[in-house]
């Protein structure tokens, strides 16, 4: 082999690498910041409706976008989301309510950031408006306090001789005194009282379920809590241990076991979300994207457990119902 020819390979064997490393870094990274704890079954991560919408915009997780997963366990949010920006990604998608979206605000100025789930994206600071953001932070509010007349409402049609109901709040959340304001509103105008119930640990969720027994409470509503999400078993376990029916904000709770939900359809949020993702990878900024409110509902009805609660579910609500669970 002559000088030159072998001078060329051994030239594009140190270059190759150098290549290949300048491709990956091209492809961008979308960084999710969930305040949940990892799935059990993690094939399943990539397949849902976010990744829906980033492939209607032409990105397939591996393919032509990473993503760099931090699951926060209901900690460590600030410290996950200092990380996803000191490895340069490009995009910070948060996940799991309210509290991740401010500690990945709190964490960078410049880099784009789409919130899901958050309750009142105003109140919580990370927008101007919802028609101008205005900032680095874009995403999608869900509707949870707006909500529960109507959950009130379901969960009287289900328990037509309740004269009382339990409202169960964490008082650490933000939202928790509208939550409570809400709910006896809509207690008041269908005659009912309304027992507000409050738990931050799980012992405290055990002596709240003890205190529903002890009161003339005859029906739970759940409000709407990223900590009461991670004790969803828990929950629906007390539930029908102490043969209590219970609502709540997200289906989830339904196909663990759970009574009757009624929310913001999740489905629809987080495809749209990932579409914003894939838009803002393209060019398009937060603050040109604004913030919808949702205009998807669904109500699910678990029939078994109406069944093991002596509950007859009304026609009225099974024909309303978006999916029931046999």
């Amino acid at each position: 082999m002559r000088r030159r020819e072998l001078v060329l390979l051994l030239g594009g064997a140190v270059a190759a690498p150098a290549v290949l490393r300048a491709q990956q870094k091209a492809m961008p990274v979308i960084g999710i910041l969930n305040i949940f704890s990892p799935p059990t079954s993690p094939g399943e991560v990539g397949r849902g409706p976010f990744w829906q919408g980033l492939s209607e915009t032409g990105f397939v997780e591996g393919q032509n976008v990473v993503i760099e997963r931090r699951w926060a366990e209901n900690d460590r949010l600030p410290a996950l989301a200092a990380d996803l920006v000191s490895r340069k990604v490009d995009l910070i998608v948060t996940g799991g309510g309210a509290p991740p979206a401010p500690a990945a605000k709190n964490a960078t100025s410049t880099l784009p950031i789409v919130f899901t789930d958050v309750g009142d994206p105003i109140g919580f600071g990370l927008v101007a408006s919802l028609a101008q953001p205005g900032g680095n932070l874009t995403g999608f509010s869900n509707l949870t306090v707006e909500l529960e007349p109507k959950q009130i409402e379901l969960l009287c049609e289900l328990v037509p001789q309740a004269a009382e109901i339990a409202l169960l709040v964490n008082p650490n959340n933000e939202m928790t005194e509208r939550h409570i304001r809400t709910a006896q509103g809509a207690a008041r105008a269908k005659g009912i009282e309304l027992a507000v119930l409050k738990a931050t640990t799980e012992a405290e969720i055990d002596a709240a379920f003890a205190a529903v027994a002890q009161l003339r409470a005859r029906g739970l509503l759940v409000a709407a809590d990223a900590f009461f999400r991670s004790r969803l078993g828990q929950l629906v376990a007390l539930a029908e241990r102490n043969a209590v029916p219970a609502i709540y904000w997200n289906p989830v709770f339904v196909a663990a076991g759970g009574l009757i939900s009624y929310g913001t359809d999740r489905d629809a949020l987080f495809r749209l979300a990932g579409i914003y993702a894939g838009r803002i990878l393209k060019g398009a900024k937060p603050a040109d994207l604004p913030v919808p409110q949702p205009t998807n509902f669904k109500l699910v009805v678990n029939l078994n457990t109406a069944k093991a609660l002596g509950l007859t579910v009304p026609p009225s609500i099974l024909a309303r119902a978006d999916e029931v669970i046999e």
